[in-house]
Parts: structure tokens; C-alpha cells; sequence
């Protein structure tokens, strides 16, 4: 019984941290897939005309990303839009580990990537 009491409330923190990082890590792979989504939909011409298709790559990114904070998700995106030029896409999103309300780690994840434009 006194070993369960000593070694109990150490395995709980250790499985609350495990799960702490695995929601982390979720968040990273979702965004990384967004980033993704939006850099494949802004390549090719997507709108004939004059529209601002930044704007619209901003918006494919937050959509892909339904499972996150739609208002915590910074999108970044950086192209001349010629073709053969590149399309840079990059976005952050905050996120906490925190054990029985402790703080151990805070920060923003970061994903881009770069597609050429068609």
C-alpha cells in the first residue's frame, strides 16, 4: 500500500504529460496538413481576374485546420505569384503543456512549406 501511494501520483503525472504532448503533437500534424492544403490550392491559377489569392490561401489553410482555433491560427503568405516563382506558406499556432494547472511548456508550433506556382 505505501509503495502504491509513492509511486501512484509519479505515474499520473508522467501519463497527463504523455497525453499533454500527444494533443501537441495532433495540433503540429493538423497544421503541418493546412499549411499543406493551402500551398496545393494557391499554386495552380485558382481565380481568373483581379482577386487577391492570399487572401484565399488564408482561408483554405484555417479551413483545413477545423479542429484548431480558427482566431489563434497565424497564416503567412509570401509569393510574387508569377508563374515558376514559389509560394511560401507558413503558419503558427500557440500551444501549452500544462500538468495539474503547472505550466512545463509554452509556445507557438511552426509549419510552411513552398509549392511553385503553375
Amino acid at each position: 500500500m505505501v509503495e502504491l501511494v509513492i509511486v501512484l501520483p509519479i505515474f499520473l503525472l508522467l501519463l497527463l504529460g504523455i497525453a499533454q504532448l500527444g494533443i501537441a503533437f495532433n495540433n503540429y500534424l493538423a497544421l503541418t496538413d493546412a499549411v499543406r492544403q493551402g500551398a496545393r490550392y494557391g499554386a495552380p491559377a485558382t481565380c481568373s481576374g483581379a482577386c487577391d489569392r492570399s487572401t484565399l490561401v488564408v482561408q483554405k489553410v484555417k479551413d483545413s485546420a477545423s479542429n484548431l482555433s480558427q482566431s489563434q491560427i497565424t497564416v503567412n503568405v509570401t509569393s510574387t505569384w508569377q508563374p515558376g516563382s514559389d509560394l511560401r506558406v507558413c503558419a503558427s499556432y500557440p500551444y501549452a503543456i500544462n500538468l495539474i494547472g503547472l505550466v512545463v511548456s509554452s509556445g507557438n508550433l511552426n509549419s510552411c512549406t513552398t509549392e511553385r506556382v503553375e
